[in-house]
């Protein structure tokens, strides 16, 4: 059977599943991004839409959300495991592994795990997986669903889709972005979508705190291999002094993205420690390729997580100069 008879039947067993069952349970990765709440959020509406029961979850720690993305609570989002869990399918969104999904429960104790993603290197942890690696975006297979199931976009689902496409594709400059993502994009718009006031709501109107947190990360820049790596570190001090909030950070990475040269683009920045992890501080590490050849979910996989070609990251106990070497070493590896 071909890699597209196995997608198809993938994608018919979701289908056949989301209509035929009654209760479910939604789910999306640790500290999410556009495109995790995006499809968390129209996944939980489209069920509703049909007149399923469905609990949206995330973990305690990533509520409230960011100031980006709180427009998009359309639908309740707890913190709560439903007592029935059993007797619910869990469908995860945007999760390429299972180690990503901090509610530890819902990994085991649900009727059924559907696993909806994009991401190439998804490790099909579902029951059943539909994995679309070329979707530009989870909410771009969501967005299919709608039309599959015959389900009307109502303009709260078109929004939180739209969010998830812009940021996924950012602003449709990434190379993931294709014809689907722009046909996409039309029918969010038709369906009501206004783009403007979206791209204030995500890219404008930064706090002082944030601007303040980006100086500190810009005077810390280091370029390395001849300026094909351009590296910063953001420091609990930095929070700290700046006032600003870990969701702050988003955004640094693109502006060392942009420089001239730079081929692997990366932040780190000091997080205080999960629970389960143990006391102290840890190293999440973002990355970015500036498509030059350069798979930074390798590079992320080699640290211990994932992501896109372009666009991947993991967490880590290195300090700042072994932090360095190797992604020096994983630079000059992909020569």
């Amino acid at each position: 059977m071909s890699t597209a008879d196995v997608q198809r039947d993938a994608r018919d067993t979701v289908l056949h599943i989301l209509r035929t069952e009654q209760r479910f349970v939604t789910v999306t990765h640790e500290h999410p991004d556009g495109d995790a709440i995006g499809s968390l959020v129209a996944a939980t509406r489209l069920l509703q839409a049909m007149g399923k029961d469905v609990v949206a979850v995330v973990a305690p720690g990533d509520l409230p959300l960011s100031r980006e993305y709180l427009a998009l609570a359309t639908v309740d989002l707890v913190t709560a495991i439903p007592e029935d869990l059993a007797d619910r399918t869990a469908v995860f969104l945007d999760c390429g592994t299972l180690d990503r999904m901090p509610v530890g429960p819902i990994r085991t104790d649900a009727q059924r795990i559907v696993n909806i993603d994009h991401h190439h290197d998804n490790t099909r942890f579902g029951d059943v997986d539909f994995v679309d690696s070329v979707a530009s975006s989870t909410v771009e297979i969501l967005w299919g669903m709608f039309h599959d199931l015959d389900v009307p976009l109502d303009l709260d689902s078109a929004k939180a889709l739209y969010v998830g496409l812009v940021t996924d594709t950012g602003q449709f400059m990434y190379e993931n972005t294709g014809e689907s993502a722009h046909r996409m994009a039309a029918d969010l718009l038709h369906a009501g979508v206004d783009p403007f006031p979206v791209y204030r709501t995500l890219y404008e109107g930064v706090p002082w705190a944030k601007l303040a947190l980006l100086g500190r990360a810009i005077e810390r820049v280091r370029r390395e291999e001849d300026g094909q790596l351009t590296f910063t570190l953001v420091r609990r001090a930095d929070y700290e002094a700046t006032g600003a909030e870990d969701t702050d950070s988003e955004g640094i990475i693109d502006h060392l993205r942009a420089v001239s040269g730079t081929r692997l683009a990366a932040v780190a920045r000091e997080v205080v420690a999960d629970p389960g992890d143990g006391p102290g501080v840890r190293t999440k590490v973002s990355l970015r390729s500036s498509g030059s050849g350069i798979d930074v979910s390798a590079i992320a996989r080699a640290g211990g997580g994932g992501g896109h070609p372009q666009a991947a990251g993991f967490t880590t106990d290195m300090g700042e100069e072994e932090l360095v070497q190797f992604l020096r070493s994983r630079l000059r590896d992909a020569r």
